[in-house]
C-alpha cells in the first residue's frame, strides 16, 4: 500500500513538474514552424535543423546550429515568442489565439513577436501602422486571460 501510494505521489509530482507552463503555437511539431528562434535576434527568419533540437517548457524547437541550440539552453525565456507564437496582432486586436507566419516577425523591447502575413493580410504592417506599444499592452492583458484556453 506504501509503495502504491509513493509512486501516485511521485507521478504527480513529476506530472506537475513537466506541465508546460504556456500555451504555445505548435506546427509541424515545433514552435514557430521549427524556425531557429536565436536568430530573429539577428534579424533573420532561418529554419532550423532536425539535428539541433530542444526542449523547453514541454515543447520542441528546432535550431540551425549546435551553437545556437546552446544558447538557447543559457537563456530559454529571452528567446521563446511573445504569446506562445501566437500572432501578437490578433491577440491584441481580437482577443484569439490566431495563427502567425515565422517569417513575419517583430524583436521589440527585447522579445519576439510573430504575425499573421498571409492571402494578403500582413498583420505585422497593421501593428506598426497602429500603435504597437498601445496594441503589446492589449495583447498581454489578453494573453493572461487565454493562454491556457483551446
Amino acid at each position: 500500500m506504501k509503495k502504491s501510494i509513493t509512486l501516485i505521489v511521485s507521478f504527480f509530482i513529476v506530472l506537475i513538474a513537466t506541465a508546460q507552463q504556456t500555451d504555445y503555437y505548435v506546427d509541424d511539431g515545433y514552435v514557430v514552424e521549427g524556425y531557429d528562434v536565436t536568430e530573429y535576434f539577428n534579424n533573420k527568419a532561418i529554419e532550423g535543423n532536425s539535428k539541433y533540437v530542444g526542449t523547453y517548457d514541454g515543447v520542441k524547437f528546432k535550431f540551425y546550429s549546435q551553437a545556437n541550440l546552446d544558447r538557447f539552453r543559457q537563456a530559454p525565456a529571452k528567446y521563446v515568442p511573445q504569446y506562445g507564437g501566437y500572432c501578437a496582432y490578433a491577440m491584441a486586436t481580437t482577443n484569439k489565439k490566431a495563427d502567425s507566419d515565422p517569417e513575419t516577425f517583430e524583436i521589440r523591447g527585447g522579445k519576439l513577436f510573430l504575425f499573421y502575413n498571409s492571402w494578403g493580410i500582413n498583420n505585422k504592417k497593421k501593428w506598426l501602422a497602429e500603435n504597437p506599444d498601445a496594441l503589446k499592452q492589449k495583447a498581454d492583458n489578453n494573453w493572461k486571460k487565454l493562454q491556457f484556453k483551446k
